[in-house]
């Protein structure tokens, strides 16, 4: 296969982060084709994409049968990225039925596909496999300490099940695998009532809203910028010898949440109100990566400093929802993101039929 004949496949990439990636990929000359159901994605980040001459976008659903404009180009993949789940906690929770199946059936479809094609294959799997941890920093070789029957577990188990299915590939043979385990990502392209932190901080900080805090603010998270997590994917897919070892994606800087509202309001350059609400059930209390692997294997490590992010991350916001939109991070997300319960089913149905 010519090199002009390869195609890099990122399913997931209208998200957050995979449109960042799409991007990086695109302007590097790659023929990207993204497959992406559109449930948590902004139609701003397929826009973007859409300018380039060597994008594609096929709208699927990875629990569900291929498209035929998929399958009759399989043999052209030569990378397949994996993004392809709801990542913030009112999203996943919103379907958990829908977010297990993407991250077990789906990844299954997707191997499959890369041992059809020969295709690299790259999972992006989450810090969230190690559950509120006992270990800190967490490294790798770290087991987690996560509940199998929480609310979180649907994306939780389902990732450590994906990374289980991914490695079990590469043992047999059948692929050539890598995995990422991604840290808190933020930065432009986000979407403001995700109900992730940074989002809702900012958002509610621009709208003059009281700032939430869950809990007393003391537990911990260490925030990456979205670049420099998508430029870690890049390095990671195209580096060899990695071996059967999940590679920590994320900024070492650690620092509480009660610490990033400060910085937050300091850089608004106005007071704000502060209202606590209690802690999510199971709500990991310190999140921090070492990244001892990721720096020995892909000379990575971030390169944007967080006030610089952060300040970039609320110019977008703020261009974003305009003067005249008043944001609410206390919207809840659960209808906003929820699938209709027949099409969950029906998909269940096809998945096991096929």
């Amino acid at each position: 296969m010519s090199k002009s004949d390869r195609l890099t496949l990122v399913a997931g990439g209208a998200g957050f982060i995979g449109s960042h990636l799409c991007r990086m990929l695109l302007e590097a000359g790659e023929r990207v084709v993204c497959v992406d159901n559109l449930q948590t994605s902004r139609p701003s980040n397929l826009a973007m994409l859409k300018a380039y001459d060597n994008f594609e976008f096929i709208q699927a659903d990875i629990t569900a049968p291929w498209p035929t404009s998929l399958i009759t180009r399989a043999k052209h993949f030569h990378r397949i990225y994996n993004l392809a789940c709801a990542a913030s906690p009112p999203a996943y929770q919103a379907d958990p039925e829908h977010t297990m199946l993407t991250s077990v059936v789906g990844t299954s479809q997707l191997l499959r596909l890369a041992e059809a094609s020969g295709a690299r294959f790259l999972l992006t799997s989450t810090s969230e496999v190690y559950g509120d941890p006992e270990a800190h920093p967490q490294r790798e070789e770290y087991r987690g300490n996560v509940s199998c029957i929480g609310p979180r577990a649907c994306y939780d188990e389902g990732k450590r099940a994906a990374e289980a299915l991914t490695f079990d590939y590469a043992r047999g043979g059948r692929a050539d695998v890598r995995v990422a385990r991604i840290f808190n990502t933020y930065g432009p392209n986000m979407d403001p009532c995700d109900g992730r932190v940074v989002s809702n901080v900012i958002c509610q900080a621009l709208s003059g809203e009281a700032i939430t805090i869950y809990g007393d603010g003391s537990q911990t998270r260490s925030f990456c910028f979205v670049t420099d997590t998508a430029e870690a994917l890049r390095r990671l897919m195209e580096s060899d010898d990695i071996g059967l070892e999940p590679v920590n994606i994320g900024n070492p800087r650690e620092m509480t949440v009660r610490e990033l509202v400060d910085l937050v309001v300091d850089m608004m350059g106005r007071p704000a109100e502060v209202r606590n609400a209690p802690l999510p059930e199971d709500d990991p209390r310190r999140r921090k990566p070492n990244i001892d692997r990721a720096k020995a294997l892909l000379g990575w490590e971030p390169t944007t400093k967080l006030e610089d992010g952060i300040r970039s991350t609320m110019d977008w916001f703020a261009k974003e929802l305009g003067d005249e939109v008043r944001v609410t991070a206390k919207i809840d997300t659960l209808d906003r993101h929820r699938r209709p319960r027949r099409a969950v089913t029906e998909t269940i149905r096809e998945v096991a039929a096929g």
